[in-house]
């Protein structure tokens, strides 16, 4: 018995573009909305105060994918000169349960995850935003912008703003040659970035003791989407949103029993499946404010897991190990 071992290195040659990201993600969100996914609540262990190990495995039968995460957030670890979530993901034949790969899980983490905004901003953003502000010039800012700027055809300008200076000199440094139309300018503070925006994201850090975002920066007609779950914004903004969409209610509701929501998690709009699949309309008004507040799921990893298990299959990239 062998198994298919990934290194980062090996799923970035793979050359796996955003838009195919995006389309992966988006049917695996419409298989749960269609109720064709087995996936239950990831339990996770704490090794430290505020860090966390997940576990998190899903089934998609149409796919024939199935697999589970194994993912660790420890935001310390940027003292270290490490990423704060590093993990992997184990891909299973269906068939026999056998693992058939092994590979990194953060290049997939982040990529998904930007996925999912975009998802979101299609369906919740004002088609005609040309806005966007980003606080957090980390990985995940730079894949939110690579995702969003896919979905929103008139996006022009991006604000984007970090604590650490160097990080947002080395995000506008960055080049993005398919998307020369956009331009992105340092924003001074976080109210600079958000303000004014039509779509807003916080890239920031889990277990923040004071929020960055605060209501009156809000706009009418703002979709947001906080990638931290509420932590970054003030209660009172979060209240502002004429809709509260999710990816997953349960998860959702199980963090706000765990530290989020210090002042009660507001009603819940949508999950985020259920408007991609029609059940629930998306954005219906143009000046509605809307927030996505999705903290991952597993079914997305694996959809993403079994198409890369494919792709390097076929292009022989990667190693094989004995198992037995």
């Amino acid at each position: 018995m062998e198994i298919l071992y990934l290194s980062q290195a090996d799923i970035i040659a793979l050359d796996i573009g955003m838009p195919d990201v995006i389309r992966i993600v988006e049917a695996a969100l419409r298989e749960q909305g269609e109720g064709r996914v087995e996936m239950p609540p990831k339990p996770g262990i704490h090794p430290l105060p505020q860090t966390f190990i997940h576990a998190m495995p899903a089934y998609l039968p149409r796919l024939g994918a199935a697999g589970m995460k194994w993912i660790a957030c420890f935001p310390e670890n940027t003292r270290r000169g490490l990423e704060q979530t590093t993990g992997v993901l184990v891909m299973n034949d269906p068939e026999t349960g056998a693992p058939i790969a092994i590979m990194d899980a953060a290049w997939i983490t982040a990529v998904r995850t930007a996925a999912i905004t975009a998802i979101g901003a299609k369906h919740l953003a004002r088609q005609d935003s040309r806005t966007l502000g980003i606080v957090g010039a980390g990985v995940q800012g730079r894949y939110n912008l690579l995702a969003l700027a896919e979905v929103l055809p008139e996006l022009r300008e991006v604000r984007i703003a970090d604590k650490r200076q160097e990080a947002v000199e080395g995000f506008i440094k960055e080049p993005r040659p398919h998307f020369p139309d956009i331009r992105v300018e340092p924003a001074a503070s976080p109210e600079t970035a958000v303000r004014g925006s039509d779509v807003v994201v916080t890239a920031t850090m889990f277990y923040l003791t004071r929020p960055l975002v605060k209501a009156e920066w809000f706009d009418p007609g703002c979709f947001a989407a906080p990638l931290e779950a509420d932590y970054a914004w003030e209660p009172a903004a979060v209240r502002l949103a004429d809709k509260l969409v999710t990816d997953d209610a349960e998860q959702t509701r199980y963090f706000a029993a765990h530290g989020c929501f210090p002042e009660g998690m507001p009603p819940l709009y949508s999950e985020l499946a259920e408007i991609v699949c029609g059940q629930k309309p998306g954005r219906e008004k143009s000046d509605e404010r809307i927030i996505s507040i999705c903290l991952g799921m597993a079914l997305e990893d694996v959809a993403l897991g079994h198409y890369i298990t494919d792709l390097a299959q076929s292009r022989w990239i990667g190693r094989r190990l004995p198992l037995a």
